[in-house]
């Protein structure tokens, strides 16, 4: 090998060195999102239900975005509209923060009272509490095979009116990542939207 291409092979060789020293720095140096209370657990999953205009909406349809998901029902007295109102203003304020990063956020929510939350029900529902907001519903069985697979806790109580039964389940927000992973959850004990947009902030890039 003469002179040129030996010289030629160590600038090669420098420049590769160069490069992979970079890209361990930028890798070192990038502020990590922190891990959330929910990594490794083995909630979610795949569904299909229907959102509040009628159609078939599949968890396939939100690949690429975070989810900041709520289960409830739409004829809650109190905990479910408090909850969805906290959670709109949450997202509101991290998108006057940073509207890029909030753009890549579907809130959802999805019913545990299937029955009484028909897509008409649900429609002006859920555009009261955030423009964004997804409501899905579906068949009893559709609603309690994605209850179960979420780790949702829900039960029918009846009352003296048979129409006016509630529904006692668990209550909580949920932010799942882009490729449909849990990464964290809120409890609806002393829950703010200061909390939410936090979530948000912590998480998601």
């Amino acid at each position: 090998m003469n002179r040129g291409k030996r010289l030629r092979l160590w600038l090669v060789l420098g420049l590769a060195i160069v490069i992979a020293g970079l890209a361990g720095w930028l890798r070192f140096a990038a502020p990590q999102a922190p891990q959330g209370n929910l990594a490794g657990a083995s909630i979610g999953g795949a569904f299909t239900l229907i959102n509040q205009d009628g159609a078939t909406v599949r968890e396939a349809d939100f690949a690429g975005r975070w989810r900041l998901i709520y289960f409830g029902y739409g004829f809650c007295p109190d905990v479910c509209p408090t909850d969805l109102a906290v959670m709109g203003r949450g997202l509101t304020a991290f998108a006057a923060e940073d509207a890029a990063r909030a753009a890549k956020v579907a809130p959802i929510f999805i019913t545990i009272d299937p029955v009484r939350d028909t897509p008409a029900v649900l429609k002006p529902f859920v555009a009261a509490f955030h423009p964004r907001l997804v409501g899905l519903t579906g068949t009893p069985a559709q609603i309690t095979a994605v209850t179960r697979a979420y780790g949702v806790y829900a039960k029918r109580m009846d009352t003296s009116d048979p129409e006016s039964y509630l529904m006692d389940h668990s209550a909580m927000i949920y932010l799942f990542g882009p490729d449909g992973r849990p990464i964290a959850f809120l409890p609806h004990q002393g829950l703010t939207a200061a909390q939410v947009t936090d979530m948000l902030a912590s998480h998601v890039r």
